[in-house]
């Protein structure tokens, strides 16, 4: 590898950073959230603390601890109890918040635990409580609570199968939500008459709130019907668990309630705020790019679609600059942001991320001086221990002299394998933040 694509690899790696700077949780909520006296300030409105005989804070996702930490600082000897779930690994030293760590992307005994937990801190609140919720991305997973007549091992499957037919984030949480107690406004409903603020930490294209952790203290849009429409999308009437193909038929008949929608009351004491998202952290990985002498297309920050054919796209983006100079001259830097989805047809290991910059690496071949790097901001990318990968104009090579077959390790959703058979998995251990992923070609 020569000294300027090694030099282009930590200029990749640099502008990543930077963008997990800007969605550090601590500094984000409290750019939002500070206390005068006894006056609680939330993104321009303010609290009496003085009308609350409780504080309460509860919550999930893999930016959780972190989350908690900044509210901690900010609310100190005020808050009466609190229990987040994170995923495992996911912590912060926290003296008032109890942290529940669990499993995701698959829910475990220890979600449902923690799921408990804050369900009954939330149902013990009345009209003198104070609740702050702290939502991040992994929060579906993390707080599991099934309906009557669905169990914890109902649920995980299903969730196995969404992840692998190759459903949107939205549409599994449509089904997560309508399998929830406490998802689609469920933990409002739990939490009413109590006064509820949720700081969000958006790991959603486009922000939708009622799809980030599956919307525990907002309305939901979806419908049981909807659910309906997106299992027979994907063929899953004969793959699903019977008890939950049953109550998602029985929802769509009218025979069991539907979750929480916009004209009910428990909304009235809500407020909800987004205090980072992918937008966010590609705006300060420009920053960078620009500073280190890149031309800098923000693409989009709500790239969805089929990963291998989203990595198409952007390599032809790269091959434009190379060949024409356009959408910009070099030196150029490409940065999109948002969540793809892999359908999984072979045996191998992976995650959406590993599988980018695999197809990018595939479509390199009349392409110099590119480099890849694709990575999680939570700092996994499925069920591994990567955040993603990078590769450049000799990773094709590379692959052949170590005699890998590079198709077949795509054909073989095999990723991880594969760049860990190059040294080229990217590895940043959690990061406490989640706001999807980061992509970014760096070009001449």
């Amino acid at each position: 590898m020569t000294d300027q694509l090694v030099n282009k690899f930590e200029n990749a790696k640099a502008i990543f950073q930077a963008g997990l700077q800007a969605v550090a949780p601590g500094p984000a909520i409290k750019n939002l959230c500070s206390v005068t006296d006894e006056t609680l300030t939330v993104d321009g409105l303010h609290y009496d603390l003085r009308q609350f005989d409780k504080i309460f804070v509860l919550g999930a996702g893999k930016a959780g601890a972190s989350m908690a930490k900044a509210i901690e600082d900010i609310l100190g000897e005020r808050i009466s109890a609190g229990i987040i779930t994170v995923k495992y690994g996911h912590l912060e030293e926290l003296q008032k918040i109890r942290i529940q760590e669990a499993g995701h992307p698959v829910p475990d005994q220890n979600g449902f635990e923690g799921a408990q937990a804050v369900y009954k801190l939330a149902k013990s609140a009345d009209e003198s409580t104070l609740i702050i919720c702290l939502l991040s991305g992994g929060g579906s997973a993390l707080i599991p609570l099934p309906v009557n007549g669905v169990t914890l091992e109902d649920k995980q499957e299903t969730t196995k199968i969404m992840l692998a037919c190759g459903a949107t984030i939205h549409e599994i949480n449509a089904i997560r939500k309508h399998l929830s107690a406490i998802k689609g406004g469920g933990l409002a409903r739990a939490a009413f008459p109590a006064t509820l603020i949720t700081l969000i930490l958006s790991d959603v294209v486009g922000d939708d709130l009622d799809s980030i952790a599956s919307g525990p203290s907002v309305p939901d849009s979806m419908t049981y019907n909807d659910c309906k429409t997106i299992i027979t999308k994907y063929s899953l009437e004969d793959k699903i668990p019977s008890s939950v193909l049953k109550h998602i038929e029985e929802g769509a008949a009218g025979n069991v309630p539907e979750t929480p929608k916009a004209d009910q009351n428990f909304f009235t004491k809500t407020q909800n705020v987004i205090v980072g998202s992918n937008f966010n952290a590609l705006l300060k990985a420009k920053e960078k790019a620009d500073e280190l002498g890149y031309n800098t297309l923000l693409l989009s920050s709500m790239i969805e679609g089929e990963t291998r054919d989203i990595a198409a796209n952007h390599m032809a983006i790269a091959r434009e600059i190379m060949l024409t100079g356009y959408p910009l001259s070099q030196p150029a830097c490409v940065l999109s942001g948002g969540e793809t989805t892999v359908r999984i047809q072979g045996t191998g290991k992976g995650g959406r991320n590993q599988e980018f910059v695999l197809a990018a690496a595939l479509k390199m071949s009349d392409i110099k001086d590119v480099v890849v790097l694709s990575a999680g901001t939570d700092g996994s990318d499925g069920p591994t221990d990567a955040a993603g990968a990078i590769a450049d104009e000799t990773t094709l090579q590379r692959a052949r002299s170590a005699g890998l077959d590079s198709q077949n390790y795509l054909d073989n959703n095999d990723s991880y394998h594969f760049f860990d058979k190059l040294g080229d998995l990217y590895k940043t251990g959690p990061t406490n933040t989640n706001v999807m992923d980061l992509r970014i070609i760096l070009v001449g």
